[in-house]
């Protein structure tokens, strides 16, 4: 395999141009730049990409953290940032949380310690350690899914699709609504999911019974319990239920099935994630789609900006939301 030191022999230059033809920088005339890559061409050089991180100071690689990487939210956010970024070259280093905010953290100074070009996090917590910490990071950051102040921001509209959700089981005649949430420490799905069903309960004068509200964390059992503690609990029943993830729509609708109750005829259930399953559990889970894909390519755009135009602007981009519904409503 030719060297640089090789192509700029046969090409009778100097390695600088060489190197200015392959970075793409630096004043070559057209005729020499034509020399030189019809000798790339025909010896088939490939540059090293080490040696020319080295020289540009940078790796090609971006680093994205996520909370749950065997999630199809995970899956979807991730394909929408490699089909931007694989245009433009660059390849991810993925990092799994595993829902450890601890590990956010961890896995940030590990991307930094790699020399990754930028760093996409989906963040579950806020909370000042990390936010600190992203602040002492000098390099391209975008967080997906919660705000957190001094980076950009790509987000979902938690607060108004949950809204939808509640609207629609009023439409439908239930005032009896129930709510299978996850800790507030996670404001995008713990907290605004939560104040979108209360602002709407309380907008129409329904009341909430305390024994309604219900939290779990983001599994299929948890769901199953929280329904559980629900039927069991109240004394007065509601009619329909709101939980904040497909996982806990569905360990909801397990539990109803169990106890032989129909489903919506005794309970509508609804989630958010339009997960595959939710499509053929049945009934079929009325939910709300994301646009998971949508954004990963958004979060990925505006890392490159930043890398690429210099971009240091903080921008914040909230994405629309599809209510889906379906047989479970």
């Amino acid at each position: 395999m030719p060297t640089i030191k090789d192509i700029a022999e046969m090409a009778n230059v100097s390695r600088t141009t060489v190197s200015r033809v392959l970075n793409n920088s630096g004043y070559v005339s057209d005729e020499v730049r034509k020399r030189i890559l019809k000798i790339i061409e025909e010896t088939g050089y490939v540059p090293s990409e080490h040696a020319k991180s080295l020289r540009t100071k940078k790796t090609k690689a971006i680093g994205v953290i996520l909370p749950k990487i065997s999630t199809e939210t995970s899956s979807r956010l991730v394909s929408g940032i490699d089909e931007v970024l694989a245009e433009k070259g660059y390849q991810i280093l993925l990092a799994n949380t595993n829902l450890n905010k601890e590990k956010e953290i961890e896995f940030i100074n590990l991307l930094k310690s790699r020399q990754v070009d930028g760093i996409i996090l989906t963040a579950t917590n806020i909370n000042d350690e990390l936010i600190n910490e992203i602040k002492r990071v000098s390099m391209p950051f975008v967080v997906i899914g919660q705000e957190i102040p001094g980076v950009s921001n790509v987000l979902y509209d938690d607060y108004h699709a949950a809204r939808a959700i509640i609207s629609l089981f009023i439409e439908k005649g239930h005032q009896k609504i129930a709510f299978i949430g996850v800790d507030e420490s996670d404001r995008a799905v713990g907290y605004w999911r939560k104040k979108g069903y209360l602002d709407v309960m309380k907008e129409h004068g329904y009341s909430v019974e305390p024994e309604w509200v219900q939290k779990g964390i983001f599994d299929i059992q948890s769901g199953y319990d929280a329904m559980k503690r629900i039927m069991e609990q109240s004394k007065i029943r509601p009619t329909a239920t709101f939980a904040v993830t497909d996982r806990l729509a569905i360990g909801a609708m397990q539990y109803l099935k169990e106890k032989g109750y129909a489903i919506p005829a005794d309970m509508a259930l609804a989630g958010i994630g339009a997960s595959e399953i939710s499509h053929y559990v049945s009934p079929s889970l009325t939910t709300v789609d994301y646009l998971n894909e949508e954004a990963g390519k958004a979060a990925a755009k505006l890392i490159l900006d930043k890398i690429l135009k210099n971009d240091s602007s903080i921008k914040k981009i909230t994405l629309n939301y599809r209510l889906l519904i379906r047989d479970s409503v």
